[in-house]
């Protein structure tokens, strides 16, 4: 939703620093409230899929680090993996 700063209503400090429109304030804040609600209700959507998958016995440490690394470039996956293989070399001496 684009910000609507259209009010005439502004609101100064007593120092007249700076003033700024109240209409635009209660806009940004209400737009970020819906989000966070939205945002909750998708993270317990995901807790519910992550519960279900570990009901059919799925591992769901394995599959928040496979949804993890998916979001990753290929060139970033293999070289972690190529560094994480070095370092379990290294503790294996």
């Amino acid at each position: 939703m684009p910000y609507n700063n259209k009010s005439n209503e502004i609101i100064e400090s007593e120092s007249n620093k700076f003033s700024v429109s109240a209409s635009l304030i209660k806009q940004i804040v209400s737009q970020i409230e819906h989000l966070e609600e939205r945002k909750a209700e998708l993270n317990q959507e995901i807790s519910d899929i992550f519960r279900a998958a570990k009901n059919e016995g799925l591992d769901v440490a394995v599959l928040k680090q496979l949804i993890k690394q998916r979001k990753k470039k290929p060139e970033q996956v293999e070289e972690e993996e190529a560094l994480l293989e070095v370092y379990r070399k290294v503790l294996e001496q």
